[in-house]
């Protein structure tokens, strides 16, 4: 009997998670693919064919003859959504490199302050998360406005003679994302390098590495780890962000977040909009998983 049951719980841990990913991941991702193989329409739902329960095996069936990827198709035609995906994955990319760079010296620190204030540094890091992110992003622009107190702190200062214009430009969208999801990238980061074994450096140091060249040779491969997972977790939002885009870059800002946006609103194109969401989806999601089981394969090998 208590085989039976501990076999049914490690059953039980193995399928929450499958039927949370179905449920919540697998099940409106199909949603949207099925929506992208429809065409428009002008009605509610402004796509076609809208399946009921009435129709029938039979009806279901031969609206399902009617799907075609035409939109897939026409996404190829216009070089709006490439460019929206290519500017996209370029200011995320840029952006989670300046945030590995200014994370990375915070999670040192924090990893290498006293075990008794780590944390009070850790609830500072976390502190933005209260405060909602809409008022946040709004703040950048009373900040960054030519009027705004960035502005007028250089003018009081006689840094500059006239105002900056930062605001609506991709200066102002990289100010916003990295302000936005650094602690994203400080706590795997700070996870990494707080679990790490102080007395390899000492050793490095007694072989006669230089501090630098211990760091370099000792402590970056062994937080690694936690750099490819804040990378994950900053990159990935970002390259479908919207708010950030919309309301800090200018009309000049391509993200094909905010395309998006304009195709299920503006132009009420549910299909070509769930065409470019599935596309982003899969570009996002296909290399993650070849990552993966390169890493897998790797650990194999080390072993």
């Amino acid at each position: 009997m208590g085989t039976f049951a501990s076999r049914f719980y490690n059953r039980l841990v193995i399928i929450i998670p499958y039927a949370w990913l179905l449920l919540f991941f697998l099940a409106p991702f199909f949603i949207v693919f099925r929506i992208s193989l429809s065409t428009t329409a002008i009605a509610i739902p402004p796509y076609e064919p809208v399946f009921s329960l009435a129709d029938g095996w039979s009806g279901f069936w031969s609206k399902v003859a009617t799907f075609s990827f035409d939109n897939y198709g026409y996404l190829t035609d216009d070089p709006l959504y490439f460019n929206a995906y290519l500017s996209s994955v370029i200011i995320a990319g840029i952006s989670t490199f300046l945030m590995l760079l200014i994370a990375y010296p915070i999670a040192y620190g924090m990893a290498q302050a006293p075990r008794t204030i780590r944390p009070t540094l850790l609830m500072l890091v976390i502190l933005p998360f209260w405060t909602s992110f809409l008022i946040r992003v709004y703040s950048w622009i009373a900040i960054l406005k030519p009027e705004g107190l960035l502005n007028q702190l250089l003018l009081s200062l006689h840094i500059i003679d006239s105002p900056l214009i930062i605001l609506n430009t991709n200066t102002a969208v990289y100010i916003g994302i990295v302000y936005s999801y650094l602690p994203f990238m400080v706590l795997p980061l700070y996870s990494a390098l707080e679990k790490m074994d102080g007395t390899l450096i000492e050793a490095a140091q007694d072989l006669g590495c230089t501090p630098i060249r211990a760091f370099w040779r000792v402590t970056f491969p062994l937080s690694i780890p936690g750099v490819i997972a804040g990378c994950m977790l900053v990159f990935i939002p970002a390259v479908g962000e919207f708010v950030i885009p919309d309301l800090l870059g200018g009309s000049q800002t391509l993200m094909i977040g905010k395309t998006l946006w304009s195709e299920f609103n503006s132009n009420r194109d549910w299909p070509v909009s769930s065409a470019v969401a599935t596309i982003l989806l899969l570009i996002l999601v296909i290399p993650i998983v070849f990552f993966q089981n390169a890493q897998a394969k790797a650990e194999e090998r080390g072993r």
